[in-house]
């Protein structure tokens, strides 16, 4: 990578981390749908006029329907699920079971896409379900910050994100990446939008909560998908997603700057194992070359001389 795609990977690693600062402040006075109806609308609103420049606005009517599933499963729900769970979980708690995301792709990916498991991405698998068992042994059920409720739907909300995916693979494989995320935005916040006027809170926000809403809209929704599908030109989808390795760096590290959160040796150990197992899935981390440089470094040495 060069050092700009870097600097892009880390400004976006910084923006979706600080999602979960902005929702565990917003969340609790506005609700999760007030908060994702807002989110959702004002992300369209920050895309829809790069989509206009480009000429997409023929694309995203023609693929309207399509698109708008895909804005069910990758925002509408999982952004719900988010905005309940972050009403009793720490934002940098959150932040590390987001990054079952890929761990959930993987399995979606071979159920439904028939791609192929092998044994290394289901050993990857195996360490991801176990960094969840970690982050939530002994801890579901108890109440406060161990919510069981709140651990299931953020469960749900990257199994989401798994099937959405696969979905966009499917069905929109034929629509650019930003019509496709505008649209999606812009259809979850129509669906959101009955469920946030019925559920709009009856004592109005403070103002802190305000900023936060318009912040994970504006910074975390619209300009953090921006940078993604500039990563994704510039250096291809495998190494863009690598952010999801950083999200719950910035979590934790937003999290106890701002909000005073704790930080345990659990939810290190519970970080470094779902990383470490969705590597392995992604194969971001790959055993076979290790292996393959050290047989090739265990070879015997050619006669002086001989060229490779």
């Amino acid at each position: 990578m060069k050092r700009r795609d870097v600097g892009d990977l880390l400004l976006l690693a910084a923006l979706w981390g600080g999602s979960f600062l902005f929702m565990r402040v917003a969340a609790p006075q506005f609700g999760a749908f007030p908060l994702m109806a807002l989110r959702t609308g004002i992300g369209a609103l920050v895309l829809l006029p790069f989509v206009v420049h480009a000429s997409g606005g023929a694309e995203l009517r023609a693929n309207a329907g399509r698109i708008a599933w895909v804005g069910l499963l990758n925002s509408a729900l999982p952004f719900v699920m988010f905005g309940y769970a972050t009403q009793y979980l720490s934002a940098g708690y959150t932040s590390i079971l987001n990054a079952t995301t890929p761990f959930w792709g993987a399995v979606v990916a071979y159920l439904w896409l028939g791609e192929r498991l092998g044994r290394w991405r289901v050993l990857g698998l195996a360490i991801g379900f176990g960094g969840v068992l970690v982050l939530v042994w002994g801890r579901v059920g108890t109440g406060g910050d161990a919510n069981g409720l709140a651990i299931l739907a953020t469960l749900v909300a990257t199994l989401c994100y798994g099937i959405a995916s696969a979905a966009t693979k499917k069905q929109l494989g034929n629509v650019s990446a930003l019509t496709g995320a505008a649209g999606s935005q812009l259809f979850a916040a129509l669906m959101l939008l009955p469920f946030a006027i019925a559920s709009w809170p009856a004592q109005s926000p403070d103002r802190r909560a305000w900023s936060s809403a318009v912040l994970i809209g504006v910074l975390c929704t619209g300009l953090a998908y921006l940078i993604f599908f500039r990563l994704i030109d510039r250096v291809g989808s495998t190494r863009a997603i690598s952010v999801t390795f950083l999200v719950p760096v910035f979590g934790m590290l937003w999290g106890a700057l701002f909000l005073g959160e704790a930080t345990t040796t659990r939810m290190f150990a519970g970080a470094a194992t779902i990383l470490a197992g969705t590597a392995l899935t992604t194969g971001l981390l790959d055993p076979r070359r290790w292996l393959a440089g050290a047989r090739a470094g265990a070879a015997p040495a050619g006669k002086p001389g001989a060229r490779s």
